[in-house]
């Protein structure tokens, strides 16, 4: 991974074409946009015809540079990468609050960066801790805390089969982009 765009790529890859699946409380979708988020960014078009380029601006400009996984990227691209990801799946507010949580939980009790605040903004405070988090740990460290965001993202996967039964024929699938 080099780039915030070859992170855009691997998502898109991930999420592939138009799908309509009436199981799906998103409804119709194209390159993983749904047609509320389509028409929320301005397309008014058929979502069979969503432009590929579209679909890539909106991934900027709603799933890397708003929540802020843009600038965690200059720490980390492959958190970045995975905080996207999980941001497009889940929402980028889920996928902070897995950063924090996970970094709260690596901190050694306060010893090696303070806690931060379990908020859902990828703020200085959570750039901060992840700085100093991979500053202690390293690569290793770096590997681990992409374990840790996978098992999370895995566990909410398996809640949201529990809460809705539907949800269990995406589950096979969903868990293909923690294998990824």
């Amino acid at each position: 991974m080099k780039s915030i765009d070859d992170i855009i790529e691997d998502v898109l890859r991930a999420e592939g074409g138009y799908v309509n699946d009436a199981a799906d409380r998103g409804g119709e979708t194209n390159f993983g946009i749904t047609i509320a988020t389509a028409r929320q960014a301005g397309y008014a078009g058929a979502m069979r015809d969503l432009p590929r380029d579209f679909a890539k601006e909106v991934y900027r400009r709603q799933y890397v540079v708003a929540p802020g996984f843009d600038k965690i990227a200059g720490i980390s691209l492959p958190i970045a990468a995975e905080l996207t990801d999980t941001g497009v799946n889940m929402g980028p507010k889920v996928a902070t609050t897995f950063l924090q949580r996970a970094l709260n939980g690596l901190n050694n009790q306060g010893r090696d960066y303070a806690d931060i605040a379990v908020d859902g903004m990828a703020g200085t405070g959570t750039r901060a801790a992840l700085h100093a988090f991979l500053a202690k740990r390293g690569g290793t460290g770096e590997q681990r805390l992409l374990r840790l965001l996978n098992a999370l993202q895995g566990a909410r996967y398996l809640e949201l089969c529990e809460g809705r039964q539907a949800n269990e024929k995406f589950l096979y699938g969903w868990l293909d982009r923690i294998a990824a």
